[in-house]
């Protein structure tokens, strides 16, 4: 099915960020950008790539969605990839031994509007052709989206998952407004503080497993995994601001130190 309406806008601007992790063809990554196009969404990165960057087989799989690919970043991990983000959400199928807010992308796509309207950025982690995200990647995101489909047959190729997570964002995006910023249950922070970025938060989680490690609390070395998994989960659904990043990495420093005499 194609139309193409060349006087229409080709995207609207301020949409969810899309992180593709280690994708490994070139033709997904053309198509998943022919996905985001269609929605409206221009922000793609790319953590890790197969095959080398640019790719001929991408712009050729991409049908025209040349600017998506021509401004489409790479990044060598994915804390680097969502650094500037406030928000996070992984994309799974698959049931994950973590404690995390479970959306539909309709869902998910609700709260994106409300954040576009408050000012913040956001991201859609998707994992890996063959096998989806890992757990690490898993922990770092604030919620996980999962598409209701037959529990029997959810197989999706990769520019499905994002068409389909694309399309509620475009739907939400263009829908007539509800109301003012924070009627739709968006938490509302105060002019002096914002929702802490995620390189803000990893610099936290990172602050205190360095304390953990040091004081023994982590010494088992098969348990380490699923303990800093755990504390990550743990904080991040907390929704931090920066203000409270702060104010915590303070009290590790200060439980650390002692009092000062």
């Amino acid at each position: 099915m194609a139309g193409t309406d060349s006087s229409g806008v080709a995207a609207r601007g301020g949409g969810p960020v899309v992180v593709l992790i280690e994708p490994q063809l070139g033709e997904n990554i053309g198509m998943v950008a022919r996905a985001m196009l269609n929605c409206g969404l221009t922000r793609l990165r790319l953590v890790l790539p197969r095959e080398p960057w640019p790719n001929a087989k991408a712009a050729a799989a991409a049908s025209g969605a040349d600017q998506v690919l021509d401004e489409a970043r790479l990044y060598p991990s994915t804390t680097a990839a969502i650094a500037d983000l406030s928000r996070v959400y992984a994309t799974t199928a698959r049931a994950r031994d973590m404690t995390k807010r479970l959306l539909t992308p309709e869902q998910a796509a609700a709260e994106w509007r409300g954040r576009r309207e408050a000012g913040t950025t956001d991201g859609i982690l998707f994992g890996k052709e063959a096998k989806g995200l890992h757990n690490d990647d898993v922990a770092l995101a604030d919620a996980i989206i999962a598409v209701p489909l037959n529990p029997a047959f959810s197989s999706l190729n990769l520019a499905m998952a994002v068409l389909l997570v694309g399309y509620e964002w475009y739907r939400a995006a263009t829908a007539t407004p509800a109301g003012p910023p924070g009627a739709a249950g968006i938490i509302t922070m105060p002019k002096e503080t914002r929702p802490a970025t995620k390189a803000e938060l990893v610099g936290l989680f990172e602050h205190l497993e360095a304390e953990l490690d040091a004081c023994g609390f982590l010494r088992v070395k098969e348990r380490r995994p699923i303990m800093v998994r755990n504390l990550r989960n743990m904080l991040g659904r907390a929704g931090l601001s920066e203000q409270e990043v702060r104010t915590l990495r303070g009290v590790i420093a200060c439980l650390v130190t002692g009092p000062r005499r």
